[in-house]
Parts: structure tokens; sequence; C-alpha cells
């Protein structure tokens, strides 16, 4: 779990805002275009199996597809880099 003031990127992290089989999503603050958004972070399991990576794939798109007020706007995803073991 991330802690309220983790950063990612651009991306400060405010609360946990729910959790679930896919994994955690969390409330963020955007800091390079000043706006709230969700961050959804995958557990373990779905990056090491590619039929579960597909299905998170098949969400971002349909969710990508849409456009309402009142639906959430996809704006891209990431892998983290894997830094080789030392």
């Amino acid at each position: 779990m991330l802690a309220p003031g983790t950063r990612l990127g651009p991306y400060d992290i405010k609360a946990l805002i729910g959790q679930g089989g896919m994994g955690e999503v969390y409330r963020a603050r955007d800091t390079k275009l000043d706006r709230d958004v969700a961050i959804k972070i995958l557990s373990a399991g779905f990056t090491t199996d590619p039929e579960r990576l597909a299905r998170f794939e098949r969400e971002a798109k349909t969710l990508a597809s849409l456009n309402h007020p009142n639906i959430a706007q996809f704006t891209g995803s990431r892998t983290p880099e894997r830094r080789a073991p030392s």
C-alpha cells in the first residue's frame, strides 16, 4: 500500500480510494497539470500473468473510448523500470 505523500513521477499520492482483485486505486495530484487523478496499481500477479495484463489493457482501451463527465478519463499507463539485481 502506498502512503499519502508518496511520489510516482509527477503524481503525489493523496489517499487510497479502493482495492480489489486487480490491485489498488489511489487519489493523487498531477503536479505538472495541476489536477486530481486516479492511479491504479496492479497486484504483482497481474504484472507477470499475460492473460490478466491483457484484461487490464482491454479495460484501459474501453475507458479511453468513453467520453462523459461522470466517467474517469484514461490518460495512459506506465510500467515501472525494472532494475537488474546487484
